[in-house]
């Protein structure tokens, strides 16, 4: 059993910044399907947990069901404020936020904020992600 023990730390720190912008940066490849920068961010060995779909392990995978499921039908949207950080010494960060997700083929639907957990792995100065948790 996983338990994480999460202390947020203040947004003025630089792993805050870091994180934030890392965030927005893939985020931004996410909404415009830019799948070569997505690729880049996630690690060879990527855990994707989703609370619908369950356990992916491959990269490959997760972006075909992206170009399939989400390419020029859905956006993502961070809820402004949530996003807090927390140092894995030795590894990189976690990421925790909220956000909300616009259905292009619903768009009168109401979004509902869901939460997310992000695993950053900092290997000299190249940032990855190597675990995602998707709870809608």
């Amino acid at each position: 059993m996983l338990f994480i023990y999460f202390n947020s730390y203040s947004q003025d720190t630089d792993l805050y910044k870091t994180v934030v912008k890392l965030d927005s940066t893939f985020f931004h490849a996410y909404n415009t399907c830019d799948l070569g920068k997505q690729r880049s961010f996630y690690s060879d060995s990527i855990e994707f947990f989703h609370d619908r779909s369950g356990l992916e392990t491959s990269k490959e995978k997760i972006l075909a069901a992206t170009e399939r499921n989400i390419c020029g039908q859905v956006t993502r949207e961070l809820v402004p404020g949530s996003i807090e950080v927390s140092p894995l010494p030795g590894y990189g960060a976690v990421e925790l936020g909220m956000h909300m997700f616009h259905n292009k083929q619903e768009p009168n639907a109401t979004p509902h904020q869901s939460r997310f957990v992000i695993i950053w792995k900092n290997t000299n100065g190249n940032w990855t992600i190597t675990k995602v948790i998707s709870l809608h």
